[in-house]
């Protein structure tokens, strides 16, 4: 699958082979661009909503036209069968409270999205990391939890078969899921706690071992490589 090499916006006014493409100086100049860019504004700073409001959204300046986007893609493409979701970091070294430091990430800093997408690598709905999703936590839902099954209500009731890494990955939102008709599949952090008290602590295995345990609808097998 060809995947997008551009790493800065400069990037898509390049002549080099690797990022060239022409579309891009034929509608509009570089330097006019940026000027456009310096100025660009989505909301009127006079209509910023009440900071001490519990509901305060943090993106209120971008909510508009982030919730276009969003909505565009599900109104215009139906995704295929099999779907992942995952966070990423956006290059960002502008102002934000929101914006994240991943030391072991290739762009430590910038905004950290959360994202579903198909197979064939289309965006099909995506969400600013805020900090921890505490309007939705209660006793038996995690923020974690709340993010995931949010991620996937566009893809509810029509059998999708969603994919993530661990961080996601654990019982609660597997079996919430399940109930709505999305199958789950994941790797697994070892200290889960799920996983802690079916297969122990410290699991003594030899070199092409495997191991099986079985739990309502979730299965989780363990190799040794």
């Amino acid at each position: 699958m060809w995947q997008d090499q551009r790493d800065t916006v400069k990037d898509y006014w390049s002549k080099l082979e690797q990022y060239f493409m022409a579309f891009y100086g034929k509608t509009m100049k570089q330097g006019r661009f940026y000027r456009i860019l310096r100025f660009l504004n989505f909301s009127d700073n006079k209509n910023e909503p009440d900071k001490t409001d519990e509901n305060y959204d943090q993106l209120w300046k971008m909510r508009a036209i982030f919730d276009k986007f969003n909505n565009s893609y599900a109104k215009y493409y139906s995704p295929t069968n099999h779907l992942a979701v995952d966070d990423i970091i956006v290059l960002f070294k502008g102002t934000v409270f929101f914006k994240q430091y991943i030391p072991k990430q290739h762009k430590q800093l910038g905004i950290k999205l959360y994202k579903v997408c198909d197979s064939k690598g289309y965006t099909y709905n995506v969400t600013v990391y805020l900090g921890k999703n505490r309007k939705h936590v209660t006793p038996s839902m995690t923020a974690t939890h709340a993010t995931v099954t949010g991620l996937a209500a566009r893809s509810e009731r029509v059998g999708h078969k969603l994919y993530m890494g661990n961080f996601f990955s654990y019982p609660a939102p597997f079996d919430d899921l399940h109930t709505k008709t999305l199958n789950c599949c994941g790797t697994v952090r070892p200290n889960r706690k799920w996983i802690t008290k079916y297969f122990g602590h410290k699991m003594k295995m030899k070199s092409g071992d495997l191991k099986t345990k079985v739990k309502g609808n979730l299965t989780a097998p363990v190799w040794k490589n």
